[in-house]
């Protein structure tokens, strides 16, 4: 059997997905879990945008994804069924076809409908939009994918470019596939996942396939003052600000019988020398539960920090994921047919998906190469909605701008007003954007 053949040589000479001869490739452990739960009304979709300080030349757009696209071998696949696991198999079409934005955004990748490509690149006026199914990589693959996309397009642009920088990639850009989780994975037997029930957030959804966004830019310098008076990091203290939101707008300032938690993504590369371009991320929780009425904000910063402190380092990150590998590496779940590890993969999904309140994910500071920051105005970053998480926050900044970005199927926004409103009461000078969802 061809998928036998496959995982043998694997085993013999390692992951054999080499840039130059692309034939098959294992799905990481977190992008097992993808394929599974992903439709309609859970895309598991994010987007990263940048935008320029000119207006989008399309043919141009067109011409630089089809140089870049064939470099990158971990965008330049499909997606397989096999009897025991979904895995990438190399995809010989052209580069996607790049289109103007008329639509909202993460929508589900419809493999057929896209060249059997899992990601689309979208323009609108002075912006490219990269939009990925998380099963190919994690933000950090994101970035990595757009801003070589974005240096080749300048390039073709601006000749003058080509001349100076020459026509390869970046020194900084990683091409390696890597599955880190299994390089890094000890043996190990504890959960470390948060099981119960979280306080959800509820409440009439926008029309069928609309899709809110609301942009909120600040001042890094700003930021980082605010931050200091409170011994605080930039993510502790946004991510505070948002259970706090919650708390105040969507629970009223009241106990609660469940606990708001922040599911909080972690790049795992820093801790484990990664330069890897699959997903290599885990969630902590920072949990806050509202035992009396009226917490003043200082206090649910002071517990979030001490939650997130407690959960950030090594050997716990290492714990977590350590957790799910043994899990895939189990040899009688080797041996189930994928049809039922679907069923079982969704169950406990589900659980872990209703255990948290909402996601906030900082991907952190975007720079780019210096001979390209004249034509960079700055970059923003969102994700879909999951089950019973109809809201979600994401983070990124670019020079001294940071975006906190609300995406958000509900009509009601009351906790992004809140939100915002706390910054501003802080000192925080804070401009908004929206897609125009609820100007309506």
């Amino acid at each position: 059997m061809k998928r036998d053949r496959q995982e043998k040589k694997e085993k013999k000479h390692g992951s054999y997905f080499s840039e130059r001869d692309i034939k098959w490739d294992r799905l990481d452990n977190t992008a097992n879990l993808f394929p599974v739960i992903a439709g309609e009304d859970m895309t598991n979709v994010y987007r990263i945008s940048v935008t320029l300080k000119e207006e989008i030349n399309p043919q141009k757009l067109q011409e630089a994804l089809d140089i870049t696209l064939p470099k990158f071998s971990g965008f330049n696949v499909r997606l397989r069924q096999g009897v025991f696991w979904y895995y990438f198999e190399e995809n010989g079409k052209r580069a996607p076809r790049v289109r103007r934005e008329d639509d909202y955004p993460c929508r589900f990748i419809v493999q057929n409908k896209n060249r059997s490509y899992m990601f689309r690149v979208t323009y609108y006026h002075c912006r490219i939009n990269l939009e990925v199914f998380h099963v190919l990589t994690d933000g950090m693959g994101g970035i990595n994918f757009i801003k070589e996309l974005t240096y080749q397009y300048l390039r073709l642009v601006h000749p003058e470019l080509k001349k100076k920088m020459g026509d390869t990639l970046s020194s900084e850009t990683s091409l390696n596939r890597e599955d880190s989780f299994l390089k890094n994975y000890k043996k190990s037997h504890a959960k470390g996942y948060k099981s119960e029930k979280a306080h959800l957030i509820k409440g009439e959804k926008l029309k069928k396939g609309e899709f809110g966004v609301i942009h909120g830019l600040m001042s890094v310098t700003q930021l980082k003052e605010v931050c200091r008076k409170y011994d605080a990091s930039i993510n502790e203290f946004l991510v505070a600000a948002t259970a706090y939101s919650i708390y105040m707008e969507d629970m009223h300032g009241m106990p609660g019988k469940r606990p708001i938690r922040v599911a909080v993504p972690v790049n795992l590369r820093p801790y484990f020398d990664s330069v890897t371009t699959k997903n290599f991320f885990v969630m902590v929780s920072a949990e806050f539960a509202p035992e009396k009425e009226g917490y003043s904000f200082p206090e649910v910063l002071k517990i979030v920090k001490m939650s997130l402190r407690g959960q950030i380092n090594k050997e716990h990150l290492e714990e977590l994921f350590s957790y799910n590998v043994s899990n895939e590496k189990h040899l009688i779940a080797r041996a189930v047919p994928l049809v039922f590890k679907n069923i079982a993969m969704r169950y406990v999904y589900t659980i872990s998906a209703l255990a948290n309140t909402i996601t906030v994910s900082n991907i952190g500071n975007i720079s780019v190469k210096e001979e390209y920051e004249p034509y960079v105005e700055g970059f923003h970053a969102f994700i879909s909605v999951s089950k019973g998480q109809h809201l979600k926050g994401t983070i990124c900044s670019y020079k001294d701008t940071l975006v906190y970005t609300f995406s958000s199927v509900l009509q009601d926004v009351s906790v992004q007003r809140g939100f915002f409103r706390l910054l501003k009461n802080e000192g925080i000078d804070i401009s908004i954007e929206s897609n125009g969802v609820y100007y309506g």
